[in-house]
Parts: structure tokens; sequence; C-alpha cells
């Protein structure tokens, strides 16, 4: 941890948030002469503020430790090159058009690779009245299902969640080429092209 780094970020994120140090200290319950001694890299906060510090900047704990925010590359607004993630814990899907730092349930959570499905979980893809007709021979039972499936073409993702004891079909609009991911809880994360 450099401590003349992290000052340097903690002096851009208050001053980006339009704080005076004295409005910060008195935020973080301290004297604004610790705010000043951070700023100035004479001193690191105290590790039990830094949740604090995180939380009202609104950056992670881990960006303050390292004293720099780190942005991601454009990647030209291809929503084919768009990323999944799942909450193993409760559920949660996300998705980001690029890499990001995303947690859930206290854990930092990776993007899903995804892989060609087996025979098993090849999905049967039908063009009915101008929408995809999509249905998955697989049991639904709350052991083992399919818990989402989303189609992504290049400037829209739709995402359809799938529940234990549902029929698995869902109806997705026909918008041009796509690729469908699909993601079984017990073997993981699957894509086919359309």
């Amino acid at each position: 941890m450099d401590s003349v780094k992290m000052g340097a970020l903690f002096r851009k994120l208050r001053t980006e948030k339009g704080f005076t140090q004295a409005q910060v200290a008195e935020k973080l319950l301290v004297s604004d002469k610790a705010v000043s001694k951070w700023e100035r890299g004479l001193g690191c906060p105290d590790i039990s503020v830094l949740n604090d510090i995180a939380e009202l900047f609104g950056v992670p704990v881990e960006t303050l430790l390292d004293g720099e925010i780190t942005s991601n590359n454009t990647i030209g607004g291809n929503m084919k090159r768009v990323k999944f993630y799942i909450c193993t814990e409760c559920g949660n899907i996300f998705t980001a058009a690029a890499s990001g730092e995303i947690s859930c349930c206290g854990r930092k959570l990776a993007p899903l690779e995804a892989v060609a499905p087996d025979k098993e979980h090849t999905p049967k893809i039908e063009d009915i009245d101008g929408e995809f007709y999509v249905t998955f021979s697989h049991e639904m039972t709350k052991a083992h299902y399919i818990t989402f499936a989303a189609y992504a073409s290049c400037d829209r993702v739709h995402l359809v969640k799938l529940y234990p004891e549902q029929d698995p079909a869902i109806r997705l609009p026909r918008i041009g080429g796509g690729v469908l991911y699909f993601y079984c809880n017990k073997h993981g994360f699957m894509k086919v092209k359309i």
C-alpha cells in the first residue's frame, strides 16, 4: 500500500464529490487534520474506517488500497461480447458490456466462460412467427435445471429467467444473427450461435 498514491486518490475522490476536508472528517468521525495527513501521503486511514471511506466515495476498498482507479477499454458496444455473472449463493444474474468488478453476497464474481453444449444440453431452436422458439429437453427439478437463457445480438441482450418445475421453453425476438447463452446449475454456462 502506497500512502502517497492512496492520498492522491483520496483527494481526487473528495474533490469529485465536492466535499471539503472538514465535511469528510465529519462524515467519517475523524479530525480534519487526519484527512489532510492522508491526502498528503503522510499516513493512511485506520483499517476500521476503510469501509466507511469506500462507501462515502462509492469505490471498493481494494481500489483505495491500490491507490488508483482503472478504467475499462471501450469495446465498441457490440453486445455479442456481453459478459455474464451469476452469484452461486443467491442466484442473482448480472451482465456487463465489458469487464468490471461485480460483487454479490460478499464475494467478487468472475465472468462466466461459455462452452459448446453437449448432446444433453443442446436446445431445439425453431423460427415461429418471426420469433425464436427455444426448447430444452432438460429436466427442470429443484436440484437440476436451466436457470436462465439470453439472446445477444449486436445491439441488445434479451434475458429470460427460468425456474425449477417450469417448462424449459422460451420465446425470443428474432433480431439478425446472434448468440444464445444459457446456464445449467450443475453443468455450467453454454452458448450456441443462431
